[in-house]
Formats: C-alpha cells, structure tokens, sequence
C-alpha cells in the first residue's frame, strides 16, 4: 500500500451520551426547505414532490463547544439550528422500517451558512457549496441513541444568540418526516454507518457576528454551543 505523503488533520469523532466510544463522522447530507416557515422567510415555497439535499464536508465539522473565527468572505454570516440523524448501519431503497431500524442516534447541530454567497449563487443557478461548506460549518452536540430518545414527534427545537430567542419551533413542523428522508436519500446514495443527516432548519434565521455565542437544543437532547472568536 501507497503511504501518504503528508497527514491530513483528523475529522472529529462525535460523543455518545453514556458511551465511551465516540460516532465517526462519514458523509453530512442536508436536506433543504424542511420547514415550511422558513421557506417562506427566504423569499422561497417547499417543493413538496421530494425532498432535496446539499453535502458537507467531514473535514469541516467541528464539536460543540468549540470557538471558531468569523469566517471570511462573507458579511452575512447566518446560524440554522438543526436535527442531525445519525445512521448506525447501511441503507440502500428501504421501507420505512428498515430506515428507523437504521437509526443509530440523534442530535443537535449547526449548519453555519455564508447567507449572502449561498444567495448569490442561487440567483444563478449555481451550487450553493460557498455558502454552505465552510470551515467549522457544520457543528455538532453530542449524541443520543435512538433507543433512548425516539421517536421524533412535537420535541421543541430552539436557538439563541447571547441568550436572546432566535429560532422557536417543534419537530412537527418538519415537511418530511425522517423516514421519508431515508427512504428516499437511499434510492440515490447507500447509506452507511457514519453518515449524518441534517434535517432543515426552521424559521428565524439570522446574522451572527465576532463575539457572538450561539445555543441551540431540541427537547430530550445535549444542546450544542459555538462561539465566535472577537474581531
């Protein structure tokens, strides 16, 4: 076998709530348009024939917790609080059973996003990977097997800035279920264990500045924190 020829950094492992091995993180799916408000308040309606996704990339997640420069290239730079669903085993044109079977926890996170190049390219038509995949844009709680959590229903999901309310919604308000996400992300990709899928965020997006701090949480599960290093 080839060796490589430099080390790449470490793609973070994701804590377990009450284990002592961590959640390697593979692929991070997100779904778009999953909450009929926010749709709404990005000028937008959600395509209710199916769902559709973006990607991000594992080498740019972060742990909650963490402290992270304002990102550059951006001057409109948005918090989205979300579930993550994290699959535990692999998945490939299944039913709604064997999807749920297939659940191996859940959590909160983050899905930074640079707002004003992520509108600008879809002005175009273009992909929205400037806007969405950045450094420390994905941020992630620990998780919660789905054993001791589930099921997903009305569990309030939450976020603020500095303590002040941002984001305030249920779980109910998603337009497709988790079930309907895999069973139709696995009619296109084989999912695995590792892979991560960010639900949507609801409505109440906004800008977040150097010296912010950010908290979100979903009832029953570990809140995730960010904070943004002062300018």
């Amino acid at each position: 076998m080839v060796s490589p020829m430099f080390e790449l950094p470490a793609i973070p492992v994701i804590p377990v709530e009450g284990q002592e091995t961590g959640f390697p993180i593979g692929r991070i799916f997100c779904v778009g348009r999953n909450y009929a408000a926010h749709a709404a308040e990005m000028g937008v309606e959600v395509d209710r024939e199916k769902p559709f996704y973006f990607t991000k990339s594992a080498a740019n997640a972060v742990l909650s917790g963490a402290e992270v420069s304002y990102p550059k290239g951006t001057e409109n730079f948005h918090h989205e609080m979300e579930l993550v669903v994290a699959i535990g085993r692999p998945l490939s044109e299944v039913s709604p059973t064997a999807a749920r079977a297939a659940i191996f926890g859940y959590g909160c996170a983050l899905d930074m996003t640079r707002r004003d190049l992520q509108l600008s390219e879809r002005k175009k038509q273009r992909p929205w990977s400037l806007g969405k995949d950045l450094e420390a844009g994905s941020v992630f709680a620990p998780l919660t097997s789905a054993a001791e959590w589930g099921p997903v229903a009305d569990q309030r999901i939450w976020l603020t800035v500095n303590d002040e309310p941002r984001q305030d919604a249920t779980l109910a308000e998603l337009v497709w279920s988790v079930e309907e996400i895999l069973c139709h992300l696995s009619g296109f990709y084989d999912l695995r264990a590792g892979d991560l899928i960010m639900t949507g965020t609801p409505a109440g997006v906004g800008p977040v500045v150097a010296g912010d701090r950010i908290e979100g949480g979903i009832t029953g599960l570990g809140n995730v924190r960010l904070s943004l290093s002062p300018s």
